[in-house]
């Protein structure tokens, strides 16, 4: 975006003699002309789904599973396979979060009955 000053010193230039009023014109059209900025690069699709389960007690990972997008059905039923039953978990939402291009946390329950806590990433 111009400023009023440039296009002030364009016009002084023109009324000094600096510059033909032509030379001024050509000034004054390209301040105003936005240059095009490049489209933002495209988000860099998410390669790998990651399961990690932890025991709430001891902190300690009981389960680490990093799996390739190619196989994302899979990872998204094995996620199912060891989230709680009782836990507000719509699985078909996930999938359409990762078709859509989410990344980061998708899931992360924690179930106090079995004492553990799930978390699945897209990444």
């Amino acid at each position: 975006m111009t400023t009023a000053e440039e296009r002030m010193r364009i016009l002084q230039m023109i009324q000094e003699g600096k510059i033909t009023a032509e030379e001024g014109a050509n000034l004054l059209q390209a301040l105003s002309t936005t240059p095009k900025t490049p489209p933002p690069p495209p988000a860099r699709d998410p390669r790998l789904l990651r399961v990690r389960i932890t025991d709430l007690s001891s902190g300690k990972t009981k389960v680490n599973v990093n799996i390739p997008m190619g196989l994302v059905n899979v990872g998204v039923k094995l996620g199912a396979r060891f989230t709680p039953s009782h836990a507000d978990v719509n699985y078909d939402e996930i999938m359409d979060a990762i078709k859509s291009g989410a990344s980061g946390k998708i899931v992360d329950v924690e179930d106090l009955e079995s004492g553990e806590h799930v978390e699945v990433w897209v990444e």
